[in-house]
């Protein structure tokens, strides 16, 4: 294994990503590196320009099944690429660039807009997204929840500790 492959966090095939531009604190994502771009679900799409750059206004859902909860956000759209789905279908999508933030590090990615509301992830993220950032480990899934969950444990039992030591003291 290369120096590089070694400093690089691993990544499940899916794992909880946020949006903090966007207002998205937690959505689940597929790590997709079969897809070039990334892609979030967002409907009510209302495009309007503001001291001459293009701004689309949306709303995107973030948890899986649910349509209830939704979060109503706006950026700046540099573009519109058309985009092969997986179903072979070419759709023109509005691209915008946004702050994610995985595994404790924070970068912006390009992010495209469309529905998928039939999909069942609302949100893709593409390889260029995390090329060169991540390594990719297709056979597990929820890596970055499984160090949190291991840190909060570690937290609890150093207190405990402690608080097992002053007793005695």
């Amino acid at each position: 294994m290369s120096r590089k492959a070694k400093e690089k966090k691993i990544i499940g095939w899916r794992e909880w990503v946020s949006l903090p531009d966007l207002g998205v604190k937690k959505i689940k994502a597929k790590i997709d590196s079969g897809a070039r771009t990334s892609s979030l679900h967002a409907f009510d799409l209302e495009f309007f320009s503001k001291k001459g750059k293009d701004y689309v206004r949306f709303e995107v859902h973030p948890l899986q099944s649910n349509d209830r909860k939704s979060v109503k956000t706006q950026a700046e759209v540099i573009e519109y690429r058309n985009v092969k789905s997986s179903n072979g279908q070419v759709s023109r999508r509005p691209v915008i660039i946004t702050d994610i933030d995985l595994l404790g590090e924070l970068w912006p990615i390009e992010m495209t807009l469309s529905n998928r509301d039939e999909m069942s992830f609302r949100m893709l993220l593409g390889r260029e997204s995390f090329r060169g950032r991540f390594l990719l480990d297709a056979g597990n899934s929820f890596l970055g929840e499984k160090k949190e969950k291991k840190t909060e444990a570690k937290v609890k039992l150093k207190k405990k500790i402690k608080k097992k030591l002053k007793k005695k003291i």
